[in-house]
This record gives C-alpha cells, sequence and structure tokens, in this order.
C-alpha cells in the first residue's frame, strides 16, 4: 500500500508534528506478537508496547474471543441506573489484584479521565465528610495525570499545560521533581540514595502555605513515566504516604503506565509497599485493545460517600461516563488478566526487566551525547544532551531513524524511552538496543 492510497488529509493526529508527517508517515496495518507491519509491508518491532499498553504482545487470541463473544452476547447496556456482568467481574479481579482495602472500582475510559474522576472524588468525599474546604491539590513537576483540565492542572509538563494555563484548576501546587543529575544519572535496577530528602519543601513550605487542612490530595506517579522513566529516591513513597497520614491528606497513585505488570508485581504500590487512598489505572488493563480505565478507591473513601446524610433513593456522586464499565471493554479486561496470570506475565517482565536493564547500560553509557540511563521493572530510558536551541530534536531524530530500522521506541524530551512487551525475548532486546545505540552513534 502506497501513501497515495491512504486518506490523510483529515485526521489531526494526537501528540505528532502534523506538518512533516505526510513527507515520512508511519501508518501501522497489522500486528503480531512483538512486531507491526507497515503501510509498506515492513515489520518495525514494538519496543514500547504501544505507548505501555500491550503487555502481553499484539493480537492474542484469548483477548480477540471474549471480545468477539461479548459482542455477540451483550454489545452495550447503560452504565447510569443499571450495569452489566462483566463489569463486575472486571471490577472484582481488579479489586482482589489491588492491595489492602482498594476494593471499590469507579471505571472510566482512559487515564486521562482516571485523574479527573480521582480529583472529584476527593472533593467529595471531603465534603462528605464535613471538611469541604480542602479543596488544594498538589502534583508534582514533570508529573503525567492525562490531558483533561483536571489532569493537567495537577501535571508538571510545561508544554502540556502552557497553552492553557488560563483555565487550569486555581487551587493547585507542585513539588520538586525527583531527579538528581549529578549524582544520579545512572540508575540500574535500585532506588537512588539522596542526601537529602526531596520532601522536605513539601512539608515546611508548600503544605505551610496553603495549611494542611485545605489540601484535598496529592497526586503522583511512582515512577514517572510520560516524562521518561524517572525514578524517585528511596524511602520517598513511603514518607509521602506518612506526610498525608499526618495531615489527613489523601494520597492518590496514577498508575496508569505502571499497573498490570511494568515493574513485575500488580502495580507499583506493590513494589514499593505503599497502600494510595486511589489508585488510577488504564493502559495495559485491556492489553490496549479496547479503551478501559479507572480508579479503585480504599473502603473508607467508599464509605464515607454512601453514609452521608441523604434519602436513600439520592445519587450519592455526580459523576460517570457514557461508557463507564462498558461490557466489551471489561470482557477484555478480564481475558487479558486471566491471560496475563495464566503466562505469569507480571513475573515475566520482572524477569526480562533485568535483561533489558543490563542491555541498556551495557551498550548505551559511554556513547556520544548519552548523559543518563534509568532502568527499572521493564522499562528504561537514556537521556541525550540537547542540542543548543532545538530541545527534543536529537531524541525525536534518533526515534525517526530507529524506525527506518525496523524498531520503535518513544522520544520523550531529551530521552529515548524503550518499554517492549511482558512477553519480549532477549534477541528482542538485543535487537532494539543496538538499534538504539547504533542510531545515537550516527547523530553525534
Amino acid at each position: 500500500m502506497s501513501p497515495a492510497q491512504i486518506p490523510m488529509d483529515n485526521q489531526w493526529l494526537p501528540f505528532t508534528p502534523n506538518r512533516t508527517f505526510k513527507q515520512d508517515p508511519r501508518v501501522f496495518v497489522g500486528a503480531e506478537g512483538m512486531h507491526f507491519t507497515t503501510h509498506d509491508g515492513k515489520k518495525v518491532i514494538d519496543g514500547i508496547s504501544s505507548l505501555w499498553c500491550v503487555g502481553a504482545g499484539h493480537n492474542r487470541r484469548p483477548i480477540n474471543e471474549a471480545i468477539k463473544k461479548q459482542l455477540d452476547t451483550l454489545d452495550y447496556a447503560t452504565a447510569f441506573q443499571a450495569s452489566n456482568d462483566k463489569a463486575f467481574k472486571a471490577a472484582q479481579m481488579i479489586a482482589d489484584m489491588a492491595p489492602g482495602d482498594l476494593n471499590k472500582v469507579l471505571f472510566c475510559n482512559s487515564g486521562s479521565e482516571a485523574a479527573d474522576t480521582a480529583l472529584k472524588v476527593a472533593l467529595a468525599y471531603h465534603r462528605a465528610r464535613g471538611e469541604g474546604h480542602r479543596t488544594v491539590f498538589i502534583g508534582r513537576e514533570k508529573g503525567y495525570h492525562g490531558v483533561n483540565f483536571g489532569g493537567m492542572s495537577v501535571g508538571g509538563l510545561p508544554a502540556n499545560r502552557k497553552a492553557f494555563g488560563a483555565q487550569l484548576l486555581p487551587r493547585v501546587d507542585h513539588m520538586r521533581f525527583i531527579h538528581d543529575p549529578v549524582n544520579h544519572a545512572y540508575i540500574h535496577h535500585e532506588e537512588p540514595v539522596w542526601v537529602e530528602d526531596p520532601l522536605l519543601e513539601l512539608e515546611n513550605r508548600i503544605l505551610v502555605l496553603h495549611d494542611p487542612s485545605n489540601v484535598a490530595a496529592v497526586i503522583v506517579e511512582p515512577i514517572a513515566g510520560s516524562a521518561g522513566w524517572y525514578i524517585p529516591p528511596k524511602g520517598y513513597v513511603k514518607r509521602l504516604r506518612e506526610i498525608c497520614d499526618k495531615h489527613g491528606i489523601l494520597l492518590i497513585f496514577d498508575e496508569v503506565i505502571t499497573g498490570f505488570g511494568r515493574l513485575g508485581v500488580n502495580f507499583g504500590a506493590d513494589h514499593y509497599g505503599v497502600v494510595p487512598d486511589m489508585l488510577n489505572f488504564a493502559k495495559a488493563v485491556t492489553n490496549g485493545v479496547i479503551p478501559l480505565g479507572g480508579v479503585i478507591c480504599r473502603d473508607f473513601i467508599y464509605d464515607a460517600m454512601m453514609n452521608a446524610n441523604s434519602p436513600q433513593h439520592a445519587i450519592e456522586f455526580f459523576h460517570g461516563y457514557t461508557y463507564s464499565g462498558h461490557p466489551v471493554a471489561c470482557a477484555a479486561a478480564i481475558a487479558t488478566l486471566d491471560l496475563m496470570k495464566e503466562e505469569n506475565l507480571f513475573a515475566r517482565a520482572g524477569q526480562q526487566g533485568k535483561v533489558l536493564g543490563d542491555a541498556m547500560h551495557s551498550a548505551l553509557k559511554g556513547l556520544p551525547n548519552v548523559i543518563g540511563i534509568r532502568t527499572l521493572g521493564l522499562a528504561g530510558a537514556v537521556e541525550l544532551a540537547s542540542i543548543p536551541g532545538t530541545p527534543g530534536k536529537r531524541a525525536y531524530d534518533i526515534f525517526m531513524d530507529c524506525f527506518h530500522h525496523g524498531v520503535w521506541v518513544r522520544p520523550a524530551g531529551e530521552n529515548i524511552v524503550i518499554c517492549p512487551p511482558y512477553i519480549v525475548e532477549d534477541a528482542h532486546i538485543d535487537q532494539i538496543v543496538q538499534t538504539v545505540a547504533d542510531s545515537i552513534r550516527r547523530h553525534t
């Protein structure tokens, strides 16, 4: 299929330089296992699980069959004043996987919607218990919580915020970022040990500025994935939990990326041994085949909303989406989680993560313009020196070059991110990393 046969005049591509796309189009027409097929018949290895989604690999028959069966049984049913059997079963499976008393699942359609849902739950919870003055949210610099207005407000990626600043939520602050490029540029399956406590600013400045009694929630990614796989210092996540407990502040983990096996366990919360008050998920829960997201809430949040003084017929939480708990999406989630359990893919991700980390640090450290490498779980990023005056261009050029050499990676600012499906073999890892290494050498 030639580019001329593809009608490219009408789709506005997200997070893509549309002005130049037609000059060098990347159009996928098929996928199987670890590989895409492009419009011109080339095979491209999926080095990023199609944006962190496809943990079990592409075109998995059990998931496809579950979707087909569901379409023949119940294609769609409203989520308002009713539900469907698959939504109840998927919620149970997800809650059973979550740590602690994270037992109540609110479904939505994406990570962006999950972020806004969690923020709204936080406000409603505090209001239900008589502390409606708690309206301040705290995020983190370079955090990513989707592209809806709530998520952008607590998020900390400047490019995502700059055009929309006038309409972002007003009562939001941000903690400092979690990367030390001087002392911890290279991180290899470990938690960096910082001399200073990066959360002192939260407790001694940010909370004092707003008064802790006004703060509704803190929201963070356990690992800053979209910014470029930045790993927090040792003890950071547990200390954040302690600070929130001390001041009655809800702690929200955005696990859209770290959830469902990327770190070799169910969730980042399990990896760090911390139970948040809410946990956002999406992406890998359906292997990316159909949109599904959600928020898992602890029992006390749900109970506070249910025990509010209102008539029995009254709706407790005025929030939801037309496609919340869509039966086909939930059928896909059930099949995905069953498949991942049957094939022990979470443990496999942890095992192959060590292979990926070894390969990246061995092949990429010391190459021209490489200033950092960070690996943990089945993901890693190589950070590159910026070209003066054109930030992000080096990473983008390497991304394009890798594509033309049969490997799909992700440019994230000055980083190249690698996060393959959990089914990745050692040979795939070698191909991905060596292709990136060769491209870095070509773009000195």
